[in-house]
């Protein structure tokens, strides 16, 4: 044991980012990024460099997680999530949960604490108090942006399906040094959506599938698109018959475009420790780490590559 080198992949949703946000949106894959691979050079476990990074994704405003999440019709915060391990498929997942900072913590609470995968609204918030996790005022996790942006909605010739290209849910995906994979999501969902509305992100094999026998992914983009084909778990399926990350990532994202018209974006690790950060939208924010290495990028085609030590110090005199 102990011979696979850790890799860790993250994404800060795709969909269309708005110029002045690119910025906010590198620093913070690149953050979440590097408290991931730090976890994993530690020795630690996939799971907890997953939600870590997610969690580190969850606490910035500039991602549809967390703080900065989108509101529903209502004007509240309604918040999935889901993470998995690879090794035994357990997984947990919350839905449409309110007033807490780091939904990933819950769901990972759900996998661990109970014999159940997925808990909603309510629930979820009675089990959050059980397990003792502090209540933030909804006030807390509504930005000025979101608040904008969802009153902008509610005009009569408003088309809130415009906004809906700039999504923001966040993910991550990783391999350890025991070889064990796991994938973390976690989003605010749809601008202005129904109250109630779960999308992708809290369903199993849709907003993220981990199995170590072939891989781990994290998905972002059109929610009922995704939900319709399955398309976490599908990517696994075609790297189970063969598909290297990339191509099977581009395959089931190919086949979503031309099946439902849906367009996304997914993170991808596979069992023998290659990545893959592959979108249809115009630009989904994305970093990864693996060999000291990292990479990061916004656009299709965009790769920068610095060392891990070279980020990191960076990182430490503010971005």
């Amino acid at each position: 044991f102990g011979r696979m080198k850790p890799v860790i992949v993250v994404h800060g949703g795709a969909g269309r980012i708005f110029k002045e946000r690119e910025e906010g949106s590198r620093a913070g894959v690149v953050r979440a990024v590097l408290r991931g691979y730090g976890i994993l050079k530690q020795g630690g476990s996939a799971l907890d460099a997953v939600e870590e990074a997610v969690r580190s994704m969850e606490d910035d405003p500039h991602f549809n997680a967390g703080r900065g999440s989108v509101l529903n019709e209502k004007g509240e915060v309604e918040m999935d999530a889901i993470i998995m391990d690879g090794k035994n498929l357990d997984s947990g997942a919350v839905s449409a949960v309110k007033c807490i900072a780091n939904p990933i913590k819950l769901a990972r609470l759900v996998m661990e604490k109970t014999k159940h995968m997925l808990l909603t609204d309510h629930g979820a918030h009675l089990f959050a108090q059980a397990m003792g996790i502090p209540e933030t005022p909804g006030e807390k996790l509504i930005t000025e942006r979101s608040r904008e942006r969802w009153k902008k909605n509610l005009e009569p010739d408003s088309n809130p399906e415009e906004f809906q290209k700039d999504l923001g849910t966040v993910g991550a995906v990783a391999i350890d040094s025991e070889g064990n994979v796991a994938c973390a999501t976690s989003t605010g969902g749809l601008s202005n959506k129904l109250i109630g509305r779960v999308g992708d992100t809290a369903c199993i094999g849709s907003g993220g599938y981990a199995d170590n026998r072939s891989g781990a992914s994290s998905t972002t983009g059109h929610g009922e698109s995704i939900m319709k084909v399955v398309l976490a778990r599908l990517i696994l399926y075609h790297m189970e018959q063969g598909m290297s990350p990339e191509m099977a990532a581009d395959t089931a994202l190919d086949y979503m475009k031309t099946r439902v018209g849906g367009l996304g974006g997914v993170i991808v690790v596979n069992s023998s420790g290659e990545w893959a950060a592959r979108f249809s939208t115009k630009q989904m924010s994305w970093a990864t780490a693996k060999d000291d290495q990292l990479h990061y990028g916004i656009y299709a085609g965009e790769r920068h590559t610095k060392s891990v030590a070279e980020a990191l110090a960076s990182e430490s005199e503010g971005f």
